[in-house]
């Protein structure tokens, strides 16, 4: 199975989660520098070691640190590839373009693509280009879905009936844990997780 390492959020920041050594899923809002890098070095990571920076969409609490690692190569749903790099402030739901770095998209993803020991599976609903990686047992699912029932807000770029669809698609997933963009992991029965979502929505 995959490593994970789960990187709680600081602030503003979105989680971030450290795959393989090289890959990095979510940055956060970019305005806690010296925090992520201390996480990524406990691990016995460099930044500069992070070769790999996936989007699971485009909003400023999860794009804003893209900045802090130039030699990555950035990837990102190719409909969120598209307020990322016309610098939309609407759709990221708040400035992260102080810096060029945060535009810069090198990788437009598709729902099935592979990163890693994960696949991509587009999850329309907090975004129009939100996605969740897969690897068989673990959900990287950005802000789709959250421990407790939750899913992420429909009202920045969002849609109701793309988020219900979306999650009546991840139900079909035997997901065991779930590492969400947003507060604690779910470990162990990550699908009752999901399920509950869905009942509320």
């Amino acid at each position: 199975m995959s490593s994970i390492v789960f990187i709680i959020g600081f602030n503003y920041d979105s989680n971030c989660y450290l795959i393989n050594d090289n890959i990095l899923v979510d940055t956060g809002a970019g305005q806690n520098k010296d925090y992520l890098f201390s996480k990524l070095r406990e691990n016995g990571v460099e930044p500069e070691d992070i070769e790999l920076v996936v989007n699971t969409h485009c909003h400023f609490d999860h794009i804003g640190g893209n900045q802090f690692f130039p030699n990555a190569k950035i990837a990102v749903h190719r409909m969120d590839a598209i307020s990322m790099k016309n610098k939309d402030t609407l759709g990221t739901s708040l400035s992260a373009f102080d810096n060029d770095g945060n535009s810069r998209v090198d990788i437009e993803l598709e729902d099935g693509d592979k990163i890693g020991d994960f696949e991509v599976i587009h999850t329309p609903g907090h975004t129009s280009g939100g996605i969740c990686l897969w690897d068989g047992e673990n959900l990287i699912s950005g802000d789709t879905i959250f421990a407790g029932g939750g899913v992420g807000r429909m009202d920045i770029g969002g849609d109701y009936n793309d988020m219900k669809n979306s999650v009546e698609k991840l139900m079909e997933l035997d997901v065991k844990n779930i590492y969400p963009g947003h507060g604690p992991i779910v470990e162990n029965n990550g699908k009752n997780h999901i399920k509950l979502s869905y009942s509320l929505l």
